[in-house]
């Protein structure tokens, strides 16, 4: 009877040993490796449009085609690549697979932007000897986290002339970074008794820029002045350009190893963007898939999924739609056929348990951090309302693909039920009747400007990703 009730543990029971412990031979060197080029993926892509531009960019190196481009109505060749660029903002990328397109996609979808704060239409002002921008945060954020940090500026502006610039101000050793001011400790005291939410008001997230006068006595703002002539200086901006721009404020510098064992990686963004590069990363190292593949890399999750770039608009018919007329589908009512008969991950991450507050947290059913990729069956708050419930067998096909390809993976849910909750775009993938789950790997400090993950956890999400694209 020794050792009889291990055995039957091992037999019976979820595995306790982390993801590290668990690795194949060898496949430590490798997680490292895969996480190298995260990192720096992660330190480019600051912002939707830069996400989206990079993940062309390495579609176009291994060979993908332009959507618009493959021919209409002569069949698709197996193994055919392709991508398209959406509005400067969302990135489509596939490879037809061998069956026919009827037989529905494989797709992955995650979001590339991630909660930041947005200068105002009319942003520059001058107050107290000093030049300040106004912004307007965007998503979800603890506003007082987004004080006494050093910014930089990333964004695109139109000129009165149609001509663009694209700007970057802050990431360069040799640039200036920006800072909203907080209050000293000294006269904080009445800052201090607030709530957490009250403490900052977004009204209060204003960014220094400048503080050096324009030598004019006839000038009454002088420093607001001197910021204007050298944004005209530098990029050719007037004040009225700010009302046409895109402009994102986000912390400044590269991601970077965290832990003396650097087994974690620190950086902002990781909603949703560890996804989208894992996802990226599984396409393009994809042999021929026996069904056609796609990585759906979309804009405004962290606000709803709205507008033209959001997983709520008709993209992806319009992806679908495309690719069933170069197939040589006749009719519109192929389209919904091919979609209802798809299925399809929902990439994004979940929150890690943190050991500092654990008292949010179920912890039977909490994802850790280490512990592999985290397969949601849903989300949603409170009696999951808003939420993508998927089936018993979905999640059971989803189990197969892991479990034989030798996925690392764990179950979890964001908090308890009366505390937690969120929203991913599975619901609005499931929008077109196919099957879809969420799957990603779990966070710590999420929305937070510095949020951290586990390295084998992002590389077990490559992993889980390639073997469903390839399924």
């Amino acid at each position: 009877m020794a050792g009889e009730g291990k055995q039957l543990q091992a037999k019976l029971a979820l595995p306790e040993k982390s993801a590290w412990e668990r690795l194949a031979p060898g496949e430590r060197e490798a997680v490292f490796n895969f996480c190298e080029g995260y990192k720096a993926f992660l330190s480019r892509a600051k912002t939707e449009r830069e996400a989206a531009r990079l993940a062309v960019e390495v579609a176009r190196q291994k060979g993908y085609a332009p959507l618009a481009g493959l021919p209409s109505g002569r069949g698709l060749a197996p193994g055919t690549k392709f991508f398209l660029e959406w509005r400067h903002k969302v990135a489509v990328l596939g490879v037809v697979g061998q069956a026919p397109l009827d037989r529905g996609v494989r797709l992955v979808g995650a979001h590339i932007d991630a909660p930041r704060l947005d200068l105002k239409p009319m942003p520059l002002y001058e107050q107290g000897g000093l030049a300040l921008f106004k912004t307007h945060y965007y998503g979800g954020i603890k506003k007082y986290q987004w004080t006494a940090l050093p910014l930089a500026l990333h964004g695109v502006v139109i000129l009165r002339d149609g001509s663009r610039r694209e700007i970057i101000i802050g990431e360069d050793p040799g640039d200036p970074v920006f800072s909203i001011s907080d209050l000293l400790p000294h006269l904080a005291k009445e800052q201090m008794k607030k709530a957490m939410e009250e403490a900052v008001a977004g009204e209060d997230l204003n960014l220094v820029v400048g503080n050096i006068p324009y030598p004019d006595e006839e000038v009454k703002e002088k420093v607001r002045l001197a910021i204007l002539q050298l944004l005209h200086q530098n990029y050719g901006l007037t004040e009225e350009d700010f009302i046409v721009a895109e402009l994102e404020l986000v912390p400044a510098g590269p991601a970077r190893d965290l832990g003396l064992d650097r087994s974690m990686i620190a950086g902002y963004g990781q909603d949703d963007r560890v996804c989208a590069y894992a996802a990226l990363q599984a396409l393009m190292d994809l042999p021929y898939p026996q069904h056609t593949a796609l990585v759906l890399l979309v804009d405004k999750e962290e606000i709803g999924s709205t507008g033209n770039t959001g997983a709520q608009s008709r993209l992806l018919e319009h992806v679908v739609a495309e690719l069933a007329a170069r197939a040589g589908y006749p009719d519109l009512l192929s389209v919904g056929r091919i979609l209802a008969a798809s299925k399809a991950i929902s990439a994004d991450v979940t929150a890690g348990l943190d050991p500092t507050y654990e008292n949010v947290f179920d912890k039977r059913n909490a994802s850790r951090l280490g512990y592999g990729v985290v397969l949601n069956k849903y989300s949603g708050s409170r009696g999951k309302y808003e939420a993508n419930d998927a089936s018993a067998e979905f999640m059971a096909e989803l189990r197969a693909i892991f479990n034989n390809a030798g996925v690392i993976w764990q179950s979890g849910e964001l908090g308890k039920v009366d505390l937690g909750g969120g929203g991913t775009i599975a619901k609005y993938l499931a929008y077109f009747g196919l099957e879809v789950a969420d799957c990603g790997p779990a966070l710590l400090s999420m929305h937070a400007p510095l949020e951290i993950s586990s390295k084998v956890d992002v590389y077990m999400a490559y992993r889980a990703y390639g073997a469903f694209l390839g399924s």
